[in-house]
């Protein structure tokens, strides 16, 4: 029952745009959460998350421009490298040490707990991904520039947000897309939090 509630919490939350960008406000949560207790301290939440897990000193990979760090993941696409793409993503240990603490939604109103909020993220990334994959991939973008509608700071992170790949189709129209999620800005490194697009 607990975790039912949680879900459904999650989902407004999500669906208010607090959570990420825009492109997340219309995926609905996964149905299999796993055990979480919603009576959990966030403290504690928050020690059983990192568990197994090693602190990082710093985002590791990415770029150190943003427009760097789309080009890298504009290349990446067109050769379809996964690898190349999920190294420029958010692992779970940087979530757990660098994004989540400063996170709005770690703190009242919203006590999102780690768990749920990674669940969360890692199955819109995973869908956007599995979007870019299958329309955007393997071929020549004709990326022609980005820009990014909003910047926020959350502690020692810079989020940017609301961004917007411009290119070329095949058919010679200009076009914008919003091909990825947020990008975080921390310690002069940039990474995507997560792949969520508008594809879908």
């Amino acid at each position: 029952m607990r975790e039912a509630i949680l879900l459904a919490v999650a989902a407004l939350v999500l669906a208010g745009g607090a959570c990420a960008d825009g492109e997340a406000s219309r995926t609905k949560p996964p149905t299999s959460a796993g055990v979480i207790d919603s009576a959990l301290p966030m403290e504690e939440a928050l020690r059983r998350f990192r568990e197994g897990r090693s602190e990082p000193t710093g985002l590791r990979g990415g770029a150190p421009e943003r427009e760097a760090l789309v080009q890298a993941f504009v290349a990446a696409l067109e050769r379809r490298d996964t690898a190349v793409l999920r190294g420029m993503v958010l692992g779970a240990e940087e979530f757990a040490w660098l994004y989540y603490p400063s996170s709005p939604m770690s703190r009242a109103p919203y006590e999102l707990p780690p768990d749920l909020m990674w669940l969360q993220m890692q199955g819109q990334s995973e869908k956007g991904a599995s979007l870019l994959l299958g329309e955007r991939a393997g071929a020549p973008l004709g990326y022609l520039g980005h820009t990014c509608g909003s910047e926020r700071t959350e502690g020692e992170n810079r989020i940017h947000g609301h961004c917007v790949l411009r290119r070329v189709t095949a058919e010679g129209d200009t076009v914008n897309e919003r091909l990825f999620g947020l990008i975080v800005e921390r310690g002069g490194i940039y990474k995507f939090v997560s792949y969520a697009n508008k594809l879908g």
